[in-house]
């Protein structure tokens, strides 16, 4: 209905929906059911797994292998037709697991939503399916409910709100019934909303619904799901493009070749069936040396076993392609709360008898000290103790360790007062023992604080926390250096001073006061008994509790950042990589936090609602020096990703909310938090951090550009050793010679063997310095200058010696009398076989690295390449030594030394040659070896 309900009073709201406290009656239920429809998520037709599948088999290279696969079954050549199918269905079947395992954000959002609802109908609660709730019905709320759809609080009392699923923030956000001045208010400030999907942490209330279905914040967040078009990798859009290019040079040139082949028979006029099955032979051999058929197995298993490393490092994948993309990023929009700070509230500063205090330590482990300036406090001055004595008191969260990790049950501020106290000297648990509650003031959102009223030993004890505004007022006393004497006006403005100086700093600020009850306990007793049962005794009593206190101090506290992530944001900068905070938190403290962390670096930052007042223009503009964003809402998060790839950039998102699926899913790789994370925000993310830390994300980056540079090293190696085999085919050719290798040969070359060792190569570990390097630029390609040039010198130096083997044996090897022209044409083939595949050997590790020499890389820093090796060798024994394989890969024995030692030299050459090559190229290769 697009209302801006929260400007609007309870009464207000509730003539506007034209309802009332006792709820809608049955008829107006029916009517607005057919109005609004029911109160639930919509979901686009999904599409099928079926044509998921077909869609694995629709591109150009797959259509090329499906055609010569076809071709050799036309000809009787089973063997070549069964090994390209197996590659083209093993290739889409990894493809489809894929996919079909990605797209289920949508259904986390809808488990999230609350399955039944208390609503007011026709004057009676009744519970009902929180699908049928309507515009203008009167819910129930209490603790530990879900909140069944948006609505306008009418009545609560103490109600808390977790709502860190919609907005990212983790403390719980206190309701209340006023109306809300101003339009386009933050979702986080609109704080007599409930939102649907969000939890009731404290208190009750009753509230009018407003919006459902897809009108809630969350049908929003679900239709931009449904919206936003998942961004292609650069790998997938690189491969693709390569994948074309090959195809149509391999069809131009089988097709060219053939054409050349018949133009002679023709002109020999010596046309015969088995002439022309012949051609078309030899063109599908062409057509298969040019494709790397090894290459999407290669490819997805290198990306598989760089998800391994990942995991070891902390970061899950859950969409393969999203590994490379790591190595591309360039921006970094991260969340503050959790991921780039510990999500632990913690005490920064303590002001009480005149002195101010630091607080060392981060987190909830109770390790640090209380300092006053440089000197540790080892006893605690008077008023020091009073102020952690009533702010353990007054307080309902424990400290506890589980598994040596110290964690909080209970609220985030309150347990930083705990781990101060501790840090203090104080046994909490002790003190808690000794001093039972015998009566509390519960926190409220009117009045902003909490009052407790302990038993310390003969003594009663009050002890109250919360807005200075609300307790300073009710202070008589103050708890100076020397005692307990009467507040001045002096005392009031220091205190307002230190109040601001620690505001400044983005602490949150809360007050700490108490004081001594002079009355009997017996008789404290019966007057709280008799405050349970009459509202005036309590109202009295509550009253005296909070009037004439003590003003023992102030606390600032904040979220600090993680300790490693300033190392982090350091090793960012090398890399070119630019962070960008995006938050729901307020700006002040967002701006703190970027700055001690060193990303506000351009000095930007922009709140969701100055966002707002920008043009689109204005918008766009403003990303490339805005380094903070804060009270941001979904829409914006989506908005401001969009704007920074629509500037060429690559950009990695985090979040952990519902409210962060959209951007997530939208960001070329969007990150979720795997501890504190919803599964909205896992399944609408391409990669998971298990334990939400934004340097696990610098961390991944760097797996990812190892990962690159891996595969722009093996398809140097796959792509210069399947063009060598094409120009030896082809200079073969055009001296004269029959064809040098068939097709089964070829595909055991590019998928077994190539594919071993190209697996081998995408585990290279990284090259040194590769995090000193700017990103690589996307628009690139995969194939740079340098690998074009490397794959070009160095197929030609494979052709030469692959030629010069299979010419040797047929100008200058002895062979035995009566030896006819096929067994010497099965000899040559063999040696160009040979050649090829062990030559194909050294030139893996010529391709370990494309700017060292490999006499400089550690032998043994790759062990999955000499396994794979000598797992290469051992099948290759088997082809010539099992008579069967031999015959069926048509193959011979090779007994002539000369003809052994020339494999040998020949092959050898490719490794000293690519030295050569890097040591002439060197200066290029380094110019141009950023990712």
């Amino acid at each position: 209905m697009n209302t801006q309900w929260h400007s609007l009073s309870s009464d207000e709201t509730l003539k506007r929906l034209s309802t009332c406290e006792d709820g809608l009656s049955t008829e107006d239920v029916v009517g607005r059911v057919q109005k609004f429809g029911y109160n639930e998520l919509q979901e686009k037709a999904a599409v099928s797994p079926l044509m998921l599948l077909i869609a694995q088999f629709n591109s150009l290279l797959i259509i090329i292998l499906f055609t010569a696969a076809l071709i050799s079954l036309i000809f009787g050549k089973l063997p070549e037709a069964i090994s390209i199918i197996t590659i083209v269905i093993f290739a889409g079947v990894l493809g489809f697991i894929q996919e079909f395992r990605a797209g289920k954000a949508l259904q986390a959002l809808k488990k999230m939503a609350a399955p039944t609802a208390i609503v007011i109908r026709n004057g009676k609660e009744q519970e009902i399916p929180s699908r049928e709730l309507v515009p203008g019905d009167v819910i129930k709320i209490a603790m530990g409910d879900k909140v069944p759809a948006d609505a306008r609080i009418i009545k609560c009392a103490n109600l808390k709100v977790e709502e860190s699923a919609l907005t990212g923030e983790s403390l719980s956000v206190e309701k209340h019934t006023s109306a809300i001045a101003g339009e386009n208010i933050p979702l986080g400030d609109r704080n007599n909303i409930l939102f649907a999907g969000t939890s009731i942490s404290f208190g009750r209330g009753t509230a009018v619904v407003v919006e459902t279905g897809m009108e809630t914040e969350f049908g929003k967040i679900a239709g931009m799901l449904q919206s936003t078009e998942e961004e292609r990798t650069p790998l997938q859009i690189n491969l693709d493009q390569l994948g074309k290019k090959l195809g149509i040079f391999a069809i131009a040139l089988a097709a060219i070749m053939s054409v050349f082949q018949i133009v002679q028979i023709v002109a020999s006029g010596s046309i015969t069936a088995d002439k022309m099955m012949e051609v078309f032979i030899w063109g599908v051999a062409l057509a298969v040396a040019v494709i790397p058929e090894a290459l999407p197995a290669v490819v997805t298993i290198s990306l598989a076993l760089g998800v391994r490393r990942m995991v070891k490092r902390k970061a899950l994948i859950r969409k393969l392609p999203a590994v490379e993309t790591l190595g591309a990023t360039n921006i970094i929009c991260s969340d503050k709360t959790g991921t780039l700070t510990q999500d632990a509230m913690t005490i920064r500063k303590i002001y009480t008898g005149g002195t101010e205090y630091a607080v060392t330590g981060n987190g909830y482990e109770p390790k640090g000290e209380i300092k006053a300036g440089d000197t540790s406090v080892q006893k605690l001055p008077e008023p020091l103790y009073e102020l952690l004595n009533s702010g353990t008191l007054c307080n309902d969260t424990k400290l506890i360790q589980e598994d040596n990790e110290w964690k909080i049950i209970g609220d985030p501020t309150e347990g930083a007062i705990v781990v101060a106290a501790v840090k203090g000297g104080m046994d909490i648990i002790k003190k808690r023992e000794e001093s039972p509650r015998l009566y509390e003031i519960p926190f409220s959102s009117e009045s902003k604080k909490m009052t407790t009223v302990n038993k310390q030993g003969k003594e009663l004890i009050v002890s109250a926390k919360g807005a200075l505004e609300m307790l300073l007022s009710e202070c008589k006393y103050i708890h100076s250096a020397e005692g307990i004497r009467e507040i001045n006006q002096n005392d009031i403005d220091e205190i307002y001073r230190v109040y601001a100086s620690f505001a400044n700093t983005a602490l949150r600020v809360l007050t700490i006061c108490g004081k001594k009850i002079q009355m009997e306990l017996t008789s404290f007793k019966t007057i709280a008994l008799e405050a349970n049962e009459s509202e005036a005794v309590r109202n009295d009593l509550d009253r005296l509790i909070e009037s004439d206190l003590v003003f023992y101090g102030l606390v600032g506290m904040f979220d600090p950042p993680r300790e490693e992530v300033k190392a982090a944001i350091i090793t960012c900068e090398k890399a070119g990589i630019r962070p960008i905070m995006i938050t729901g938190d307020h700006k002040d403290t967002a701006v703190a936090v970027a700055r001690e962390l060193g990303i506000l670096k351009h000095g930007g930052a922009l709140s969701g609602q100055e966002l707002d007042q920008l043009t689109d223009e204005e918008f766009i503009n403003s990303v490339d020096n805005t380094d903070v964003y804060a009270r941001i809402s979904p829409a914006h998060k989506l908005k401001i990703v969009d704007a920074l790839m629509k500037k060429g950039n690559v950009v990695a998102m985090t979040g952990d909310g519902v409210n962060d699926a959209p951007s997530l899913k939208k960001a070329n790789i969007g990150v979720a938090m795997g501890i504190t994370g919803t599964d909205v925000s896992k399944e609408a993310a391409k990669m998971i951090l298990t334990d939400d830390n934004f340097s696990s994300i610098v961390a991944a980056i760097e797996e990812g550009r190892s990962i690159f540079e891996n595969i722009r090293k093996y398809l140097v190696y796959l792509l210069s050793g399947n063009m060598g085999t094409v120009f030896g085919i082809l200079i073969t050719f055009f001296l004269g010679y029959s064809l040098p290798i068939n097709a089964v040969q070829i595909l055991f070359i590019n998928f077994i063997m190539d594919g071993l060792v190209a697996i081998a190569l995408g585990v290279e570990p990284p090259e040194p310095g590769i995090m000193n390097r700017k990103p690589r630029d996307t628009k690139e390609g995969i194939l740079n200058g340098i690998t074009i040039k490397a794959i070009t010198v160095l197929s030609v130096w494979i052709a030469i010696v692959t030629t010069f083997a299979y010419a040797y044996t047929h100008l200058f090897a002895e062979h035995p009398a009566g030896l006819s022209p096929e067994q010497i044409d099965a000899e040559a083939s063999t040696m160009f076989f040979l050649t090829l595949l062990i030559a194909r050997f050294f030139n893996g590790f010529n391709c370990r690295s494309l700017t060292r020499s490999i006499f400089t890389v550690p032998v043994f820093s790759n062990k999955s390449l000499l396994v794979n090796i000598v797992v290469s060798v051992v099948l290759t024994w088997f082809l010539f030594f099992v008579e069967p394989l031999r015959k069926a890969f048509g193959l011979v024995k090779i007994t002539d030394i000369g003809e052994i030692i020339v494999i040998a030299a020949a092959s050898f050459s490719l490794l000293i040659f690519g030295e050569l090559m890097k040591y002439l190229f060197r200066d290029t290769l380094n110019k141009n070896s950023n990712l």
